[in-house]
C-alpha cells in the first residue's frame, strides 16, 4: 500500500488527472495519447524526452540555459493560447478609451479561447518571421475553428481584440491599407480615366484592378489566426440593429449614450492667433492630432468635454462638430453601394447575423451578405443575371453558419472599423482586454514616456 502512495506516483496521479481535465475542455480525445508520454515522465523514465541534455551527469551552462529557454518558450506558448496575451496599442482609433502605446493584458478565457488555425508557428510572432520576413507558420497543419468554454459572452460596449476580417488577403508592399481597399481605390481610378460613353458594370473595372494589382505587388493569404489583431468596442452583438444618424449610433433604435471618452472632429476657430501648445498638453491633445489649416483654423479630435473646455479659450471663437451629410455616399463605406447611400457619419440601419437564422437574398441585398458566404463560410458564390447560385445551386435565402459582430472605435472620425469592412465573424474574436500594465508616450522621452496614472487601469 505505501509503494502505490510514493512520490512519483503521486506527482502523476496528479498530473494525470489535470490533463484529463484539459482533454475534456478541448474537446479531443486523440490528446489522452498524450497520457503514455505523462506516464513515461513520471513512473517508466524509458524515453529521454528532453533529449537536449543528458539524463545523468552535469550539463554545461550553455544547455542549461537552452533547457530554460525551451521550457520557458512552450509554457508562454500554452498561455498565450489558452489563457491571456499582450497587445500593444498601434492606432489611435480607440482614443480616448485606449491611448497609442497602451499594452493590455488581453484575456483568451473571458470568451473562451481559440485551437489555433496554425498550430505550426514560429513562436511569439503574429504572421511574420522577425528578420527574413518571411512568414512565420506552416500550412502543414490547418485546424478547423474551435472555440473552448469561457467565462462568459461577448456584450454590448465591450472592447474587444479580434483578427482583422479584411486581412485574409494581404499587399506585402501596403500592408496598412485592406487589399481590398487597394482594389476598390484602383478601380475607381480605372473607371474615372475611362472617357468611353459606354458605360461598363463596377465588375469590370474591378477585374482590371484587380488583375493590376496581381501582376504589381506581392499578394499573400493569411489564415484567420494570422490576420493582424485589432482592438475596438463592440457596438452590436447578433441580432442587434445598428444605425447612425449624423454622427449619432443607435442599436436596436436606442441611443448609444457617449460613454464620455469618445472622440470626433471639430473644426476650431480662432480670432487669428494659434492656441498655446501647453493648452493641448493638459487636454492630452497630442501632437499627432493637431491640424492647423491656418493660422486661425484647427481639424482636431475631440471628447465633448475637450470641445466645450476649448470653446471657452479666450482666443476661440467657433468650435463645430464635422459631420457627413445625410445621402452623401461614399465609396470606401461597407457594402461599397451607391444604392444605400451610406457614410461614416450617416448609416445603416444595419442587421448583425445571427447563427442558425435564415435570411432571404437577392441581388439588392446580396452585397451585404456575399463576403460571409463566400469567404467566411467558405461557399461558393456567383451571380448569373439575377440568379444567385451558392454551391452551384440557384439560391433565394441564406443560413448563417456563425455569430456576426460589429466593431467601431471611440475615435469615430479616424477608426477603420465595421463601417469600412463590414461585420466580424466569431471566429475572429481573440479576447477582452482586462486592464493595461504598461502605457509609453513616444511623444515623450525617458521616465516621463511612461503614462504611470494608466498603469494596472481597467480596460473599459
Amino acid at each position: 500500500m505505501n509503494e502505490l502512495f510514493t512520490k512519483k506516483n503521486i506527482r502523476f496521479a496528479i498530473a494525470a488527472f489535470l490533463y484529463i481535465l484539459v482533454v475534456i475542455w478541448i474537446g479531443n480525445y486523440w490528446f489522452l495519447i498524450g497520457l503514455a508520454v505523462i506516464y513515461d515522465l513520471y513512473i517508466t523514465g524509458k524515453v529521454n524526452w528532453t533529449f537536449w541534455k543528458k539524463r545523468n551527469g552535469k550539463n554545461s551552462a550553455f544547455i542549461e540555459w537552452l533547457d530554460a529557454l525551451i521550457f520557458a518558450v512552450i509554457a508562454v506558448s500554452l498561455i498565450n493560447i489558452f489563457l491571456f496575451q499582450n497587445y500593444r496599442i498601434p492606432t489611435p482609433s480607440m482614443e480616448k478609451s485606449l491611448l497609442v502605446g497602451d499594452h493590455l493584458f488581453v484575456s483568451k478565457l473571458a470568451y473562451g479561447p481559440r485551437m489555433p488555425n496554425t498550430p505550426l508557428a514560429f513562436p511569439f510572432t503574429q504572421h511574420t518571421m522577425p528578420l527574413t520576413k518571411g512568414k512565420s507558420w506552416s500550412d502543414l497543419i490547418l485546424w478547423p475553428y474551435k472555440r473552448l468554454a469561457g467565462g462568459g459572452k461577448v456584450k454590448n460596449n465591450d472592447p474587444i481584440v479580434f483578427n482583422f476580417p479584411a486581412g485574409d488577403t494581404v499587399v506585402l508592399e501596403e500592408q496598412t491599407t485592406s487589399y481590398y481597399e487597394i482594389v476598390r481605390r484602383r478601380a475607381r481610378d480605372i473607371k474615372e480615366m475611362d472617357g468611353g460613353t459606354v458605360r461598363k458594370p463596377n465588375s469590370y473595372y474591378l477585374q482590371m484592378a484587380r488583375k493590376e494589382v496581381w501582376e504589381k505587388y506581392t499578394v499573400i493569404y493569411r489564415p484567420v489566426d494570422r490576420r493582424d489583431n485589432y482592438v475596438k468596442r463592440c457596438i452590436g452583438i447578433p441580432g442587434d440593429t445598428v444605425t447612425i444618424k449624423k454622427g449619432v449610433l443607435y442599436v436596436n433604435g436606442k441611443i448609444v449614450p457617449d460613454n464620455g471618452t469618445q472622440q470626433t472632429t471639430y473644426g476650431v476657430s480662432t480670432n487669428g492667433t494659434t492656441i498655446n501648445p501647453k493648452a493641448f498638453e493638459r487636454l492630452d491633445i497630442s501632437k499627432s492630432d493637431q491640424t492647423m489649416i491656418s493660422g486661425a483654423q484647427y481639424l482636431l479630435p475631440l471628447t465633448k468635454g475637450n470641445a466645450e473646455a476649448i470653446s471657452k479659450f479666450s482666443n476661440v471663437s467657433d468650435v463645430s462638430s464635422i459631420y457627413s451629410s445625410k445621402g452623401e455616399y461614399a465609396p470606401h463605406i461597407f457594402p461599397y453601394n451607391p444604392v444605400y447611400g451610406w457614410n461614416e457619419d450617416n448609416y445603416g440601419p444595419i442587421w448583425m447575423p445571427v447563427k442558425g437564422t435564415r435570411v432571404n437574398i437577392d441581388t439588392s441585398n446580396l452585397c451585404l451578405y456575399e463576403r460571409i458566404i463566400n469567404v467566411y463560410e467558405h461557399n461558393t458564390l456567383r451571380v448569373d443575371g439575377s440568379t444567385i447560385y451558392i454551391n452551384d445551386a440557384p439560391a433565394t435565402s441564406y443560413t448563417f453558419k456563425m455569430n456576426y459582430y460589429w466593431m467601431m472605435g471611440d475615435n469615430r472620425h479616424n477608426s477603420a472599423d465595421s463601417r469600412y469592412w463590414g461585420f466580424v465573424p466569431e471566429d475572429h474574436i481573440v479576447g477582452k482586454p482586462k486592464f493595461i500594465w504598461l502605457s509609453l508616450n513616444k511623444e515623450a522621452g525617458g521616465l516621463k514616456s511612461i503614462r504611470w496614472s494608466r498603469m494596472f487601469m481597467k480596460a473599459r
